[in-house]
């Protein structure tokens, strides 16, 4: 028998133990102080699909279990992920958290699944969750599965940097009336904003109607005000260089979180005798977003129990919300909705699920879009051209520097326009919100829907109960099946029906069908366990693809195993890379499908090397100008300096979309040490190899059939179709890395733990620059220290987390992201008649801010009380 420290959680050594907040659904009982009888039977389901022991598990596997929530510092479960081992959180929104594992992470991470009690709850059109918006409650959350390396083989659902399980509570084991208030404040002294209130309120009921019916039913309703991004770090420095003009004085200046001055925003402008780079002024994030979120999240429950260890169950859940989310721009998500529908039939032979989810983005829209489109409506690019070109020469002969110049020609040019705050600005804010198309407007207006049903079966189990025993003992199958569709109603604008013969705005489908088998065998006394998994996948527009799994776990005694993994994984393109098509800045952003791009591969330049291009051509003109040259004069060497740097044009080398895969190995080794069996270790080590990484390229085609004028076409923007093309990478790129998870108990109910996570970047073989950034710290470290009832029902938890700085790549901008580290803090007490919880936390307690990624927002300190009172 094994001691309290496995009865007690079975956490890899994961510091995520700290605090008391989760309520029960039943009684809250005072903490316990006595050293608890072992129990061996906490499992884990994440990783094979099956019930196994949490230390025999074949891959890598961290878990929060109830007592891990409960004394979480955490403001919520959702954030204490964070703490687990080999994870990373990056934050784009107070409300809005981004899971991910092992590199390779950006802002809409769809190479993580997650689920909840085995259903998928990503938004259909993203292809990845919005945080915790549709998933469960912190007073129904019972644990929390991480699995963070592929899982593709065994779920087929672009799980191939991991998946995330959340298991929520049942209404037959978990009965009561449990209300939770949470208040709070945060921006403390921060730099963008006054302290303000934060609020979520949370309830869960649930009851046994019969012996064999049983509901629940949760809501929960948050308020707060976001985090700000406001970083004037300047995109685009270098644009007037070779003129001398640097920091403010650049006319084509572009802050990383100031929208409607990005390249599509900018035009060359011949001012005295030489070619300037010049934007259009554009606005700050914070003047055209509302920061303040809202989320209305709810879920109903009725389980029936069709025979003893049959579970028939329907769930509903809804979520409402406002906040703010990135992909290649920022959005204000408004009014966003999201609803599922799920059946389960569950017993031990069987597991059926089916479900539809349904999304609706609202009034949604993009803040990039709204802030060009703002500037264009109140004057057109031609027009606030003419007006700075005309302020410019009458500065310059007025006797003010070139730099003075471009200052008073912006403000002359800039004269009435919509100022942040006034009534005008709101008005045409409003206004571009609603209109779709982002040439002109900004709004984000997508319906789309999934629709998946599952079956997995047990075939050692149903040949056992049917009298079956032509399979030897040691010998286990699993066999599974799965079919989804997404449907997606065309709104003109981000989406259409592509397919020949098709009305453009009839619904669009995209599916996907597959299965698995799988065979374990038990060896040596059970000392050695061996796992081979093959799955199949054929989704529309790709031939089939196949991912094995092979596991072994050598167990030489109770208290150590030992595993290894090899298992392969595809991930195929989401509803936005395969079939996007917006209008985006006068950029046209179009899936990488061939049904959505045909031609335009084929036919296209690639953007870098035209920058380049005319980059060089400016550069000529402006060195060899006379500045009272003719228009026939500039016409002349403005043709000159096309034919010396047509070299320069790069066609485009990248073609339709394919699949992206990975192979992974890994390695691990996790045991309880010393006579007592206080010191739980875990470590794991992985080598990954990624091919055909989904990236985007831009990509200009000439207006011209005459191959020989093409470099005419592409030195000015009128004369040419521009677009961002979904494409793979032609890299190979390899990565590794490790965790070592150590846990301690202590006299007196302590628990002390500390984990590290190293991820690298091994090596890229013929790099194109369109791998996905790997956006990953190498180093990241975990401390805690925490005790349930360190003094008459007294407990507190606390939690130092710290990683290493990066380089950060994302669409919107690259550079490197500041190491920084984060204390959470947590005393509680346990108030046993009545049912009394009450916890005072904080995250980022020190207040010492920081940005996960650039682009995001500054995150401060959150400071909350909790209390959570439960009846029976």
């Amino acid at each position: 028998m094994l001691p309290r420290l496995l009865t007690r959680t079975f956490l890899p050594l994961s510091p995520a133990i700290l605090g008391a907040l989760t309520a029960h659904g039943q009684t809250v009982a005072p903490p316990d102080t006595t050293r608890q009888k072992v129990d061996l039977e906490e499992v884990v389901v994440s990783a094979s699909k099956v019930e196994e022991s949490f230390l025999q598990s074949p891959v890598t596997v961290e878990k929060l279990n109830a007592r891990a929530l409960r004394l979480t510092p955490a403001p919520s479960f959702f954030d204490a992920i964070e703490h687990l081992k080999g994870v990373q959180v990056i934050t784009s929104s107070l409300a809005f958290k981004v899971i991910n594992a092992r590199g390779f992470t950006n802002t809409t991470n769809v190479r993580f699944a997650q689920l909840v009690d085995g259903i998928d709850n990503q938004a259909p059109h993203i292809g990845g969750p919005i945080g915790n918006a549709l998933g469960p409650s912190d007073l129904d959350i019972s644990s929390v599965e991480i699995v963070p390396g592929t899982a593709a083989a065994l779920y087929g659902l672009n799980a191939i940097n991991g998946l995330a399980n959340l298991q929520t509570k049942n209404p037959f084991t978990s009965e009561g009336l449990t209300v939770q208030q949470k208040t709070g404040v945060n921006h403390v002294g921060g730099p963008n904003s006054a302290a303000k209130l934060f609020s979520e309120t949370s309830l869960r009921y649930a009851k046994i109607l019969a012996p064999k019916l049983a509901v629940k039913v949760n809501g929960s309703y948050l308020r707060g005000y976001d985090w700000v991004a406001n970083d004037q770090t300047d995109i685009n420095p270098n644009g007037n260089a070779n003129t001398g003009l640097f920091g403010a004085a650049n006319p084509a200046r572009d802050p990383v979180n100031s929208y409607g001055n990005e390249s599509s925003n900018r035009s060359t402008l011949s001012l005295g005798g030489k070619n300037y780079q010049v934007a259009r002024t554009g606005y700050d994030e914070q003047h055209i977003v509302d920061y303040h979120l809202r989320t209305l999240k709810a879920d109903a429950a009725l389980h029936y129990k069709l025979a003893p260890g049959t579970e028939l169950a329907y769930t509903y859940r809804m979520a409402g919300f406002d906040n703010v989310y990135q992909r290649s721009n920022r959005f204000q998500l408004q009014g966003y909705h999201l609803r599922q529908h799920a059946l389960q039939l569950t017993n031990s032979v069987v597991q059926v699920r089916a479900y539809f989810t349904r999304e609706n983005t609202g009034q949604s829209y993009n803040l990039r879009s709204a802030a060009e489109n703002i500037d264009r409506g109140f004057k057109p690019d031609a027009v606030w051209n003419r007006d700075y070109t005309t302020a410019w020469n009458a500065a310059t002969q007025s006797g003010q520097t070139v730099a003075q110049a471009h200052a008073t020609a912006r403000t002359t040019a800039d004269a009435g326009r919509p100022q942040p705050g006034t009534p005008q600005f709101r008005k045409q804010l409003a206004a571009v919100q609603n209109i779709n198309n982002w040439d002109v407007g900004a709004a984000l207006r997508v319906r789309a829907n999934l629709v998946h049903a599952e079956g997995q079966i047990n075939i050692t189990e149903a040949l056992r109960r049917g009298g079956q025993s032509w399979l030897p003992g040691n010998v286990d199958l699993l066999a599974g099946a799965d079919h989804r569709t997404y449907i997606v109603v065309p709104d003109g604008n981000y989406f259409i029906n592509p397919e020949k013969g098709q009305d453009p705005f009839s619904n669009l489908t995209y599916g996907k069908t597959g299965g698995f088998l799988q065979a374990s065998a038990r060896l040596l006394a059970e000392k050695i366990r061996l796992t081979a998994t093959l799955r199949a996948d054929k989704n529309d527009y790709f031939t089939t693809r196949f991912n094995p799994r092979f596991t072994a776990v050598y167990s030489p005694g109770q208290r150590a195993n030992f595993r290894l993994s090899y298992q392969s994984g595809y991930r195929f393109p989401s509803l936005f890379e395969g079939f996007s098509n917006v209008n985006s800045g006068q950029v046209k952003r179009i899936g990488g499908l061939r049904v959505m791009s045909d031609g335009v591969f084929e036919n296209s330049y690639l953007r870098t090397s035209i920058d380049a291009f005319v980059a060089a051509n400016t550069a000529y003109m402006n060195a060899n100008t006379p500045a009272n040259a003719t228009a026939t004069q500039r016409h002349s060497i403005q043709n000159q300096a096309i034919a010396q740097n047509k070299r320069l044009l790069v066609k485009n080398p990248y073609t339709y979309l394919n699949p992206e895969r990975i192979t992974s190995l890994e390695l691990g080794y996790k045991a309880v040490l010393l006579p007592d069996g206080r010191l739980l270790v875990d470590v794991d080590f992985y080598y990954n190899t990624y091919r055909d990484f989904i990236a985007q390229v831009e990509a200009y085609v000439p207006k011209t059939l005459n191959p020989d004028s093409s470099a005419i076409y592409l030195n000015s923007r009128t004369t040419q179709n521009r677009y961002r093309l979904w494409t793979n990478a032609q890299s190979k790129v390899y990565n590794y890395g490790g965790s070592l998870g150590l846990r301690y108990e202590l006299a007196g109910g302590y628990l002390v733990g500390a984990n590290t996570t190293c991820t690298r970047l091994d090596r890229t073989e013929n790099s194109d620059g369109l791998e996905d950034g790997f956006n990953t710290p190498r180093w990241a470290y975990n401390l805690s220290l925490d005790n349930e009832n360190a003094y008459r029902n007294f407990g507190f938890g606390l939690n130092y987390r710290w990683q290493k700085g990066y380089y950060s790549q994302t669409f919107l901008v690259s550079g490197n992201v500041a190491a920084y580290g984060t204390l959470d803090a947590q005393l509680s007490y346990a108030v046993p008649t009545p049912n009394l919880r009450i916890k005072l936390g904080a995250s980022n307690v020190l207040n010492q801010y920081y940005v996960s990624y650039l682009g995001g927002p500054s995150v401060g300190g959150l400071y909350y009380l909790a209390v959570t009172y439960s009846v029976l």
